[in-house]
């Protein structure tokens, strides 16, 4: 049998997001809801969605990159989940996402991008936690500065700042 690239990203795509081996229900948030997966998740835990509070968030295994960016002046310190452990906490299975902002603002990434390049949901800047006012408190970022292709207009558009929700197509 002959596995394709396309093939065997399908195949990474379930394992990773939660489309192998028994699945466990997402434990509920206990504080305040700061991020909601919603669309095609198999582990909702509050009706079709999954909610998330920061502590939940805080328990995932933590990534940290330092990158220019196009929004502040110097090389910032970002750390968060990576976005593809948040998504198989949720179960994602899809191919888009939709993230969408406080302000309603929404950008569409390919689930190809959490899984080729450590995307993160930065909930600290420089260490400290995210205000609103400083683009938090959730913050989709691209390691721009890991890869040259990163740094281009796509995928600087696919960043998502004050992130409140997540759909999964």
């Amino acid at each position: 049998m002959r596995t394709t690239r396309r093939g065997l990203i399908r195949i990474t795509t379930a394992a990773l997001l939660g489309g192998a081996g028994p699945v466990r229900a997402l434990d509920k948030p206990a504080g305040p809801v700061v991020l909601t997966v919603s669309g095609s998740v198999l582990k909702p835990n509050d009706g079709k969605a999954a909610h998330f509070d920061m502590a939940m968030l805080e328990r995932l295994p933590q990534v940290s990159f330092s990158t220019r960016t196009p929004w502040y002046a110097e090389v910032r310190k970002f750390t968060g989940p990576l976005l593809r452990d948040v998504l198989s906490q949720a179960g994602a299975k899809g191919t888009l996402l939709r993230a969408v902002a406080l302000n309603d603002y929404w950008v569409e990434i390919p689930i190809e991008d959490a899984l080729r390049h450590d995307v993160i949901v930065a909930r600290l800047l420089d260490d400290k936690p995210m205000a609103v006012r400083d683009k938090g408190p959730l913050f989709v970022i691209y390691p721009f500065d890991a890869r040259p292709e990163l740094r281009n207009p796509v995928y600087f558009s696919r960043s998502a700042w004050q992130l409140r929700s997540i759909e999964v197509r």
